[in-house]
């Protein structure tokens, strides 16, 4: 038997993709303005995690499991306030949202959590 996540609680929605800094598939995004997502600047709070994206609409994860590279210290397991980094993953940050923390590669610098 093997530990699964994928699919708790999934939802997904499409959007609008801004002309600048562009939703890109896997990397977190955030909503500027009505129905329309772009990649997160550092410190921003994260909306989603873009699935899918073309030159006009992204997909955008908004609930659900995902993963994603992070930067700095290894966020903590559990209940952990994540902020987008300046790459378009997360890093660990008392000024971000909180979310629970499933799984850390530090290897891999990944980090697994419930949008």
């Amino acid at each position: 038997m093997k530990v699964s996540f994928e699919g708790l609680g999934e939802k997904v929605a499409t959007f609008w993709n801004a002309p600048d800094n562009a939703a890109v598939a896997g990397k977190v995004v955030k909503i500027p303005e009505a129905c329309t997502v772009k990649l997160c600047a550092d410190g921003d709070k994260v909306a989603g995690v873009c699935v899918d994206a073309d030159l006009c609409m992204a997909t955008v994860k908004l609930d659900g499991f995902v993963t994603v590279p992070y930067t700095g210290a290894a966020p903590a397991v559990g209940f952990s306030a994540l902020s987008a980094d300046a790459a378009g993953g997360v890093k660990a940050s008392a000024a971000g949202r909180e979310y629970l923390v499933l799984e850390v590669d530090t290897a891999a610098k990944t980090v697994g959590f419930i949008l």
